[in-house]
């Protein structure tokens, strides 16, 4: 097929095929990771807390690892590749889990709550299961958020890709509800055997659809890894740093087909100008007696520095104009390339504590469910899974989506005329995120007040005649602000990333959410060494106190979130030339 054919794929008509495979792939992921923490307590005898860590730990894996298969696409292989073989990996590891439910001998004798009578499993079963675990993980997250930049390849305006990265956030939602409640009843009322066995179906099936679409693919060539381009602008600054910066845009290296010679100096990329060029800023020097130097001023100052990666010197072209030495010498799309991950790494930095009081309240809340009722009303049988009360986060993030891109977006636009930025949305979520740890604390000292009225601290495996619904509006509220800040992460940094690296953008909300993941379980560890908040029984601890831990924690990352979007300039928005001599 000629290089023409192949541009013209992609469009609407790969629609179907990416979001029905993140449908199925996020089903079976799923119906797993959903009631892990029941599985382990109940079928292998791990104590409660430490159960809430080995659940931190593989969603931390699940959303941290990403990063892995987004190098791996955008500098060899491309998406199509990793998803696929990403598939097969978490297929071979829910099949173990399924081994695991089925066959007895990997597990442990049963027995109540993981108490110390309880005999804990060997180093087969242990293995069996990580091993399972690991390679479900591994291949969940490789496939995941591969699909979103897949997905937005298929399109030509940003338009459609904001369209389609909104149902992207929705089908993964709406696939995460089922399985929290459909796969789990199975597990809980039917066999662990048959829920795992209709994740590893569900697996299956998202495979055969994703491949059923390959020859609709548009499939974008990839560029060589775009961290080793910038490690080599970091390498020819340092190698140049005692260079002289120029104000000739044809002493700066711009690429192999492009004519230096009939350029100008307005025609270099308008960052990279206006850091190489100020003659103030670049002769400034650092001394005692000059003015107090502004954190603006250092990073423009660290920026020109960069520019000595473009800088042409004797020796590194050859006399084709290409590269000699690619250690000593980058384009200027490279060093503007780096430019804008340091720009925006401190907006991104902002994410791991806005995720990790989530994380935390994502696996006590399921502890939380265990010791209350969760029957629907007095006098039903049917009871609500524990493992299933993450669901009202994703009812709640997914409903939200909807109402807040159909209705409240275009009513803020026409009153305000003009439209709710991504800084603003994802800002309103860090708030929503405090609010509901506020609540989670508020409900969980009424929990305990009932239990303590009731003499039953000290008891394990009682219920506490509280309903389970109580937990309900803190998770409803943390599924709106996840309705705010999630789609405007995904679509921030997909926007502001340099273009060779538009795999990476989409996993990097997935990394500090794996990062909120593991510092979860090290601030978890934290408090069980010194306080008592957080004993196995929870009824005898503090879990209140954690929650309004996480407020603290929350509101100060919300104040350096408002400090690092008050300073930040979208990449596509001119700035006005910067004054050194201003302090």
């Amino acid at each position: 097929m000629d290089e023409a054919a192949r541009t013209r794929r992609g469009g609407w008509t790969t629609f179907p095929f990416i979001i029905g495979t993140m449908g199925c792939l996020t089903l079976a992921a799923g119906g797993w990771v959903a009631n892990l923490i029941v599985y382990l307590i109940e079928e292998f005898n791990i104590k409660s807390i430490n159960a809430a860590k080995i659940y931190n730990f593989v969603n931390g894996s699940i959303t941290l690892f990403p990063i892995v298969g987004a190098i791996i696409a955008d500098s060899f292989v491309g998406c199509f590749s990793v998803i696929w073989f990403s598939s097969l990996i978490s297929l071979l590891g829910t099949l173990l889990l399924v081994l695991t439910a089925a066959i007895k001998h990997l597990r442990p004798p049963t027995c109540e709550n993981g108490s110390s009578e309880c005999k804990y499993p060997s180093h087969l079963q242990f293995a069996i299961l990580y091993l399972g675990l690991a390679l479900a993980s591994l291949g969940t997250a490789g496939a995941r958020f591969t699909i979103a930049p897949m997905g937005a390849d298929q399109f030509d305006s940003s338009k459609h890709q904001g369209i389609f990265f909104n149902w992207y956030i929705f089908t993964m939602y709406s696939a995460t509800v089922i399985s929290s409640t459909a796969i789990v009843y199975v597990q809980d009322n039917v066999s662990w055997a048959w829920g795992f066995s209709l994740c590893a179906m569900a697996n299956v099936f998202g495979l055969v659809v994703f491949l059923s679409g390959s020859r609709f693919y548009r499939i974008v060539k990839t560029q060589g890894s775009p961290f080793k381009s910038l490690a080599q602008v970091i390498v020819g600054a340092i190698n140049k740093r005692r260079m002289v910066l120029s104000d000739k845009s044809e002493d700066y290296y711009h690429g192999l087909h492009e004519d230096r010679s009939h350029k100008t100096a307005a025609k270099i990329p308008t960052p990279f100008f206006r850091s190489a060029f100020s003659t103030s800023c670049a002769n400034y020097e650092l001394g005692s007696h000059k003015k107090k130097i502004s954190m603006k001023t250092l990073t423009a100052i660290f920026y020109r520095f960069l520019n000595r990666a473009a800088l042409i010197t004797e020796g590194d072209t050859t006399p084709g104009g290409s590269i000699a030495k690619q250690w000593k010498l980058s384009t200027v799309q490279q060093v503007d390339d780096l430019k804008s991950l340091v720009k925006i790494f401190p907006l991104w930095s902002t994410g791991v504590f806005l995720c990790t009081p989530l994380a935390i309240q994502l696996s006590l809340a399921i502890i939380q469910a265990l010791t209350m009722d969760r029957r629907l009303h007095g006098g039903s049988h049917f009871r609500i899974p524990a493992g299933s009360m993450p669901v009202f986060i994703l009812i709640s993030t997914s409903v939200s989506i909807f109402i807040i891109d159909r209705l409240l977006f275009p009513l803020w636009e026409k009153l305000t005329k003009r439209p709710l930025t991504l800084l603003q949305r994802i800002g309103i979520g860090h708030a929503l995120t405090i609010i509901s740890m506020a609540v989670s604390a508020v409900v969980e000292l009424k929990r305990l007040n009932i239990a303590h009225s009731r003499n039953l601290q000290n008891q394990t495996n009682v219920v506490v005649p509280i309903s389970a619904f109580w937990l309900v509006p803190q998770l409803a509220i943390a599924g709106l602000g996840e309705a705010f800040h999630f789609p405007g992460q995904v679509a921030l940094y997909y926007q502001e990333f340099p273009e060779s690296m538009k795999s990476t953008s989409t996993a990097a909300v997935a990394m500090f959410i794996g990062i909120a993941f593991y510092i979860s379980n090290a601030l978890i560890d934290l408090v069980r060494r010194v306080t008592g908040w957080l004993p196995d029984n929870i009824n005898n601890g503090r879990l209140d106190n954690v929650y309004w831990l996480c407020c603290i924690v929350g509101g100060l990352n919300f104040v350096y979130y408002i400090a690092c979007a008050t300073l930040y300039k979208y990449q596509n928005v001119e700035e006005p030339e910067h004054d050194c001599n201003k302090s």
